[in-house]
């Protein structure tokens, strides 16, 4: 990866502990001892069948089906529903490349995002790269930039109608997903073609542009065109539906993704004038990064792990599968060297939390 414009950023190096060197060969020592992989496994393949099936069921039987338009339009959501689903537990191990310890399956897998409205190379740029990399760093992760309406950071400019941001960011949030479809891919490929951003060895771009308008075409065919062409309803309704599906997912999405990170125990870090990040990257991960509802049998399953987020941070080359399982090793080896394990109990508290945070992010800065 190059970055051409921006500051440089630098962690430090400075780990006298060793604590990630003690905890990767910990994490190592569990997949030795246990005799298993760090890939997906049969449980991942059958949630995969499970997350398509809810996605992509309802489709067809809105196809296939006379039924009453109110019953469509839930069937709508529960696409959304999957369409998350999809996201978070198959995309999101496929283009981590931790599907499978077969690279083509992770490259079907990771495709998936086509028919979620996104994009490969760009996902993995923003997520992989600067996300992962940057994790909760100004002007580097762009999970922290919400085009001013919504003020995540301290670092961020405050403007007078952030007041209000802890009642009508819920709102915007369901918009993740549209916004992809619409304007934001296109956006981002400009963007990072222009400052050379990959993940991996740079990519032509006239075959990723290629590659774009392509899937946007096909995707809008399948969700839009083919609809209006088969169904004998009113073109708006179609668009309402089409709506409903994207809001439901990204307001899923949305919020699981702010109580990873936009939570008042976590921080946003501003580099010092040299670029230089205080903490080594793993322990940078551990300030900024937070789990929720780890116990929580069904939040676990559904989130893909994105409720543990500490463990992804820090090893996002392994299945979400194992987080549950390794968990317990990353939270002793953290509190052994002294440093942070955030996490909140309950879904519910989480949320309260970033809510909380978001209001407080919203108070002007030169009355705080």
């Amino acid at each position: 990866m190059t970055e051409n414009h921006r500051t440089t950023i630098r962690f430090s190096r400075r780990d006298t502990a060793k604590f990630f060197k003690t905890l990767n060969s910990r994490v190592n020592e569990y997949f030795k001892e246990n005799n298993i992989k760090k890939t997906g496994n049969w449980k991942l393949h059958l949630k995969s069948v499970i997350m398509f099936s809810i996605f992509l069921t309802p489709y067809f039987l809105i196809l296939t089906l006379d039924m009453n338009q109110w019953l469509q339009l839930l069937l709508t959501i529960v696409i959304g529903v999957g369409m998350a689903g999809v996201g978070m537990n198959v995309m999101h191990d496929g283009n981590h490349g931790s599907y499978s310890s077969k690279k083509w399956l992770n490259k079907i897998m990771g495709a998936s995002i086509y028919i979620l409205a996104g994009n490969v190379y760009n996902w993995q740029v923003q997520h992989n790269v600067l996300h992962h990399t940057y994790t909760n760093i100004p002007g580097h992760d762009e999970d922290l930039d919400a085009g001013r309406i919504i003020r995540f950071s301290k670092h961020s400019q405050w403007r007078r109608f952030h007041r209000f941001q802890h009642y009508y960011s819920v709102f915007l949030y369901g918009l993740l997903t549209l916004n992809w479809a619409i304007t934001t891919d296109f956006k981002q490929m400009r963007s990072y073609m222009k400052r050379k951003l990959s993940y991996g060895k740079f990519p032509n771009p006239t075959k990723e542009w290629s590659i774009l308008i392509i899937t946007k075409i096909i995707y809008l065919s399948i969700w839009i065109v083919i609809p209006m062409v088969v169904l004998d309803i009113a073109w708006w309704k179609i668009l309402i539906g089409f709506f409903a599906m994207h809001y439901t997912a990204g307001l899923i999405l949305s919020i699981v993704f702010q109580l990873a990170h936009i939570v008042e125990e976590t921080e946003t870090v501003a580099p010092d004038k040299a670029g230089t990040i205080k903490n080594t990257w793993a322990i940078h991960q551990l300030f900024t990064t937070s789990n929720f509802a780890t116990n929580n049998k069904l939040v676990n399953w559904f989130t893909g792990g994105l409720n543990h987020q500490v463990e992804h941070h820090i090893f996002p080359n392994i299945s979400h599968i194992h987080y549950t399982a390794i968990a317990k090793i990353v939270k002793e080896t953290a509190k052994e060297f002294n440093l942070p394990y955030y996490e909140y109990k309950t879904t519910r508290k989480a949320i309260l939390s970033h809510f909380r945070h978001l209001k407080a992010l919203g108070q002007n800065p030169e009355l705080a």
